[in-house]
């Protein structure tokens, strides 16, 4: 059986009072490329961040490659204790933004290269050694020495990847990867996430590209309402859905 690299249990979340997660479980296997579906407001992003220490979550269990953060009100964790789980945790998941979140003083091979050398104290030349070689691989050889503000949003986002996996997750985390780009722009960056697919790579990718989730993902996550309506693999999802919330979402994209 394959392993569950990421666990979730119970997992609830409220902001004012409101309840965003109302209990999530899911299990992601390594090595997947599970996709996250669902209409907007639903909690998607509400969970990636839980996924990845931004958010405090109300209760429940997250757990990514060994490295579990509990919520539970009778019993809460010391200060201490949940920014030093949520910091190991971050340390296992890489996060791509929608907005990319580039430095724009700093080249494309100084916000790739930067960031192990602040975190990880990784030696500066071995950091863009690395650098080059992730910035190589998303296509973006040529554009090493440019800012962002010279690059397109394509660009922009694909070393945005590029830094992410410069801090060597195991996981990594998609929030609406394509969203902000022009949709001549929107294949370059699904292409480079199928790649890292065909590596190996373990990605969540919260998208509304439902034919890159037909064609690419290993499973699919539909949400609504703060819950896990349904998953199971991109044929039994878009083929036969089994709740009439999925197949409704469904129809205006099919």
């Amino acid at each position: 059986m394959a392993e569950h690299i990421i666990e979730i249990r119970d997992l609830e979340k409220s902001f004012q009072g409101s309840p965003v997660l109302k209990g999530i479980n899911l299990d992601v296997d390594a090595c997947q490329l599970t996709v996250i579906i669902g209409p907007s407001g639903c909690g998607k992003s509400t969970l990636l961040r839980c996924l990845n220490g931004l958010e405090v979550f109300d209760r429940g269990r997250v757990s990514v490659d060994g490295i579990s953060v509990q919520a539970d009100p009778d019993h809460p964790l010391t200060d201490r204790d949940h920014s030093r789980l949520s910091h190991q945790l971050r340390g296992r998941v890489g996060m791509v933004f929608q907005s990319f979140n580039l430095f724009p003083h700093m080249t494309a091979l100084d916000n790739v290269a930067r960031p192990p050398v602040i975190v990880q104290g990784i030696a500066a030349e071995e950091a863009r050694t690395n650098a080059r070689r992730l910035l190589e691989k998303v296509g973006l050889k040529d554009k090493i020495t440019q800012y962002p503000e010279q690059l397109s949003g394509g660009q922009q986002q694909r070393a945005a990847i590029a830094r992410a996996l410069a801090m060597k997750p195991k996981v990594l985390l998609y929030d609406e990867p394509t969203s902000a780009l022009d949709p001549e722009l929107v294949d370059e960056v699904l292409l480079v996430m199928k790649e890292l697919d065909s590596d190996g790579m373990t990605q969540v990718v919260v998208t509304h590209e439902m034919r890159f989730a037909r064609d690419v993902a290993e499973k699919i996550v539909f949400m609504s309402d703060g819950l896990v309506v349904e998953e199971g693999g991109p044929d039994k999802i878009f083929s036969d859905p089994a709740d009439p919330r999925t197949r409704q979402f469904l129809r205006r994209y099919l």
